[in-house]
């Protein structure tokens, strides 16, 4: 079983899981293998109807948050104005609003206003006692974002944007300007704190003013918005709609030093996803001098869209959107433009005589593509309310519609551009198919030409698809490893004492480090600038160190070395830390393995209740467990726990995070340490 788990964002504490987590794997397998305890009695006796628990309104998004905003950490939170912020976009988008202004106020509540038409204020239909603007915010699944009249495309699709808002929220206002009327209303926790408050006669203004504040409970003690992380969103908006005004302001005692956030600043952007392009390059070189970028109309029942792309020297990337949305995990209006690009500089190769052409694939195309895409379709589906993945087969087909003449032109119109574009993408296509070829040396010719020093036991299948590594630390873990293994897929790699700080450590010291250029043979990638995805000998590299503080720290410079040297493992999801238990616990024939001590508690609470002794047993380290129990707890596929690691979407605070604790400043860890002592509990020293 694998679990994707921040962990960089909790950098050298040693992993956990939370109490909501279903039974753990490794304990359910040691169960089935015991007998069953024979029940005295029926075993439906003391269950009943009173134990069926209904949850009614809101209630089931402040129980399970995850499954709204994906988690309750940072991104989680700050998806709650992306929830708002999206509200008002569709107004904008719509035509019935020019502007949007954001305000973050120094009591940490966020206010997000427009001058749309307003959230209706009459009684609903179905419940006369409740206002439509209460039935929106106090109900899952009520929205006008149901019937197409209202809104021809909008971001929000399943009618619990802003209830989960309100939801989570400790405080939330709702303000409404609406036939020269001015309401409010006022909740708490999704519950309304009060009715309808009509405030009088307004002129000059109309539109939705929403105002809230993250609760506490929820996002944890001390969580409040980040204003650079709030500015960037708002910024991006602004592109995705030339047609809007977005008016940013943020309290100055919010922002800290060294944070270049604005107080305040009006966006506006009439050339829409070409001048974000062009901000996002900066001063990068491009292949041709022309941004390659355009819109389409609407034409019957189908969407439009927007696109913006140029070549650099830098590694590729696709920020795409739908109905203002960021996709982040891309979906089928990535493919559809990845498809169209492809297919049109084949096809213009082919017109210039260019026989080479033929060798092209979307891989070269887009590796050094630096492209904007957004489209806007009536009733997107999306993987996961979090909206990261476009699902709809209509926009692929949209995208390459609109993009194909276009293209086509652009590429005709430019001759001598446009054949720079194409020697320039065929060399990339060269450069693939000369690492093919290097590929094809068998991989034990490979491992005798890395030469490690006898530390490497290699798997015996040559292709990378489901391969394995897992860096040990020591040559007693790793001898255990290599018992345990499948040797036909998971290789072992023993580390001697703790690698290196990257992150502290000069150019010099790092390329003579022997433990990292081990590490950097055996994955066989490259590193940097120089990183290959194709040429990874493995398609899972697992960190295995001991459940202890000294297994936590070699885990987090092994992290920091992947994160510094070689980022795009990280990303491509490659990069696991293994789940090693750090009790055994037994019982007459039952035996059961738990990862630390609340997990121990949970077990012995729950699972160990007959009669017998209880034995419990604690590891000290992966080399004091046996192969038998090592590949029953911690390296089987079919029992195991795996952790991949990710990087977080802020990449200023990553990369903030690593200096401060991993760099060479001890001021910052000291500073680090001073903040969250107070959280600090049960210490392992």
């Amino acid at each position: 079983m694998d679990d994707n788990n921040d962990l960089f964002a909790n950098l050298g504490k040693q992993p956990s899981l939370p109490a909501s987590r279903p039974a753990d794997p490794l304990a359910q397998a040691a169960a089935k293998r015991a007998p069953a305890p024979q029940p005295a009695k029926d075993a439906s006796e003391g269950y009943d109807a009173r134990h069926i628990t209904v949850l009614k309104g809101l209630e089931p998004v402040r129980r399970r948050p995850g499954m709204y905003i994906g988690g309750t950490d940072a991104k989680a939170m700050h998806h709650l104005f992306a929830e708002v912020i999206d509200n008002a976009m569709d107004e904008a988008v719509a035509g019935h609003a020019s502007f949007i202004e954001v305000e973050l106020g120094a009591d940490g509540f966020l206010s997000v206003t427009d001058n749309g038409r307003g959230i209706p204020v009459d009684p609903h239909p179905e419940t006369p006692n409740q206002s439509a603007l209460e039935v929106i915010m106090t109900t899952l699944h009520a929205g006008g974002k149901f019937d197409s009249e209202v809104y021809e495309t909008s971001g929000g699709l399943h009618g619990v944007g802003v209830s989960v808002v309100n939801a989570l929220s400790d405080l939330l206002e709702v303000e409404v300007a609406r036939g020269r009327q001015l309401y409010r209303q006022r909740f708490s926790r999704g519950v309304a704190q009060g009715g309808l408050e009509k405030l009088g006669d307004v002129h000059n203004r109309r539109g939705t003013k929403v105002r809230f504040h993250p609760d506490e409970e929820i996002f944890g003690k001390g969580a409040a918005f980040e204003p650079a992380r709030l500015y960037r969103m708002t910024r991006s908006k602004a592109y995705l709609f030339g047609g809007v005004e977005i008016r940013w302001s943020c309290d100055p005692l919010l922002i800290k030093e060294k944070d270049d956030t604005p107080a305040k600043a009006v966006f506006h952007f009439p050339g829409g996803l070409k001048d974000y392009l062009a901000a996002s390059l900066g001063n990068e070189l491009q292949v041709t001098r022309e941004i390659f970028a355009g819109k389409s109309e609407r034409q019957g029942g189908h969407g439009t869209m927007e696109w913006a792309v140029t070549w650099y020297g830098g590694d590729g990337f696709v920020n795409s959107y739908c109905n203002t949305i960021p996709t982040g995990e891309g979906g089928t209006h990535e493919t559809g433009f990845r498809n169209v690009l492809t297919r049109g500089l084949r096809a213009y190769a082919e017109l210039v005589g260019n026989k080479r052409g033929s060798v092209i694939t979307s891989e070269d195309v887009m590796i050094s593509a630096a492209g904007m895409l957004s489209v806007f379709i009536r009733e997107p589906e999306f993987v996961g309310q979090t909206k990261d993945k476009l699902a709809t087969i209509e926009a692929q087909r949209l995208v390459e519609t609109a993009v194909r003449d276009p293209f086509d032109h652009w590429l005709a119109d430019n001759p001598q551009e446009a054949t720079k574009l194409l020697e320039w993408v065929i060399a990339r296509a060269d450069e693939r198919l000369r690492r093919r070829q290097e590929k094809e040396v068998s991989r034990k010719s490979a491992v005798r030409k890395l030469r490690l020093p006898g530390k490497l036991a290699d798997c015996t299948q040559n292709a990378s698809a489901g391969a394995e590594l897992f860096i040990v630390e020591g040559d007693s873990a790793g001898g255990s490893a290599k018992q345990a293994r499948d040797r036909t897929m998971q290789a072992i790699l023993p580390l001697r004492g703790k690698i290196l700080n990257v992150a502290s450590a000069g150019h010099d010291k790092l390329t003579s480090n022997q433990l990292i250029g081990d590490l950097i043979q055996a994955l066989g990638c490259g590193t940097r600038s120089k990183y290959r995805e194709e040429d990874l000998r493995y398609d899972r590299v697992i960190i295995m160190t001991d459940a202890d503080v000294d297994g936590a720290h070699i885990a987090s410079l092994l992290i920091t070395f992947f994160y510094q040297e070689m980022p795009q493992l990280i990303r491509g999801g490659h990069l696991y830390m293994a789940v090693p238990p750090l009790y055994r616990i037994s019982q007459g024939g039952k035996t059961a393995y738990a990862r630390d001590d609340a997990h121990k508690d949970e077990l012995l609470r729950t699972e160990f209740t007959g009669r017998g002794k209880i034995e419990i047993g604690r590891f000290k380290g992966l080399g004091e467990m046996m192969a038998s129990q090592l590949k029953e707890t911690t390296m089987d596929p079919r029992k195991r726990t795996l952790l991949r690691v990710d990087i977080v979407d802020d990449e200023d605070v990553t990369k903030s995070s690593v200096e401060a604790l991993m760099g060479t400043k001890p001021e910052a860890r000291f500073r680090f340490i001073q903040e969250r002592a107070e959280y600090a509990q049960e210490l392992d020293i």
